[in-house]
């Protein structure tokens, strides 16, 4: 698939076009190294790729790390390669060490320190990481609309936020003519639906917003590679194997091998065709290390699937 042929879907009622898959950053500065990251960064837009996710935080937890290393990566690779207007970045601020919070002072300092370590000169997509409930809504949506005046800030977003307090953001934000959240960031895959799907997801569709799912992937446990009695040497290897214990584990995998079977695809595209598929929900989220990984996650754009194999999916996943 060449740039021209790539499908663009709009992120809620922005002027954001980006690809139908999202790539995180998570990995870069932690398992992929500088060199690695550059190589599927390169692969990603190579294949038309264009909206790259990362956050202040990433990878803090790494020992030796403090956070923004991937930011930085990121910021590396836009300057070497010359193509900042080409791509659509997206960060997050509220979960890093001693900036856990959404105060009004945190967002600021927090923004100004995205810029410089990624090197540019506006973030296309900001999002509040999870949400802060000692901090009033109104509060942090004027914060954010100062930094979207400011020019520091295209677009906003939250992730990891419940339904009252995303309606409440959003019809604070309506009612006083600021910059209100176009997109939500949940924790939404075939194993994991409770959080997102039910009053969420319902506020993000009266209010016209898109879905950026996250571990759209569950760690990689819907890659197929983890089943009962392998070990995959893997840093998330214990976060994908806790689906195993799960009912719904194998039933989904088995759901997936056969429509991957049936379509000669991974059984991850279809995983994350089936999460694009879904109402509200704009472009999965997912990372890969190496230039190996990419390919299947790049396949689902491509991948429909019927209306028999999403109801076959639904049911595996209920």
């Amino acid at each position: 698939m060449t740039n021209s042929d790539t499908p663009r879907v709009t992120l809620g009622r922005s002027d954001l076009s980006v690809s139908p898959l999202s790539l995180g950053g998570n990995v870069f500065g932690w398992t992929a190294d500088p060199e690695q990251s550059f190589a599927v960064l390169d692969a990603y837009t190579a294949a038309g790729g264009n909206f790259v996710d990362t956050a202040d935080t990433y990878s803090s937890w790494v020992p030796g790390n403090s956070g923004g290393e991937s930011e930085t990566v990121i910021g590396d690779w836009l300057r070497s390669r010359g193509n900042r207007e080409q791509v659509v970045i997206a960060t997050k601020a509220g979960m890093a060490p001693g900036l856990d919070n959404l105060r009004p002072e945190t967002l600021r300092r927090c923004v100004d320190a995205s810029l410089r370590r990624l090197g540019i000169e506006r973030i296309d997509l900001f999002y509040t990481h999870r949400d802060d409930l000692d901090t009033p809504v109104e509060e942090i949506v004027t914060t954010l609309d100062e930094l979207v005046r400011a020019g520091k800030v295209r677009e906003v977003a939250a992730s990891n936020i419940g339904a009252e307090r995303l309606a409440a953001s959003l019809e604070f934000a309506e009612r006083e003519g600021l910059a209100a959240y176009v997109a939500v960031q949940p924790h939404y895959n075939l194993v994991s639906r409770d959080t997102y799907e039910g009053p969420l997801a319902e506020v993000v569709a009266a209010h016209g917003l898109s879905a950026v799912p996250y571990y759209a992937l569950a760690s990689g446990f819907l890659t197929g590679k983890y089943r009962p009695g392998t070990a995959v040497d893997s840093a998330r290897a214990q976060g994908a194997g806790r689906y195993l214990d799960d009912p719904r584990g194998p039933r989904v995998l088995a759901a997936l091998d056969e429509v991957a079977g049936a379509h000669g695809v991974e059984p991850a595209t279809v995983a994350l065709a089936w999460l694009a598929a879904r109402p509200t929900v704009a472009a999965p989220l997912a990372s890969a290390r190496t230039v190996e990984q990419l390919p299947p996650l790049l396949a689902a754009a491509g991948l429909r699937l019927t209306e028999q194999e999403l109801k076959a999916l639904d049911a595996a996943s209920a």
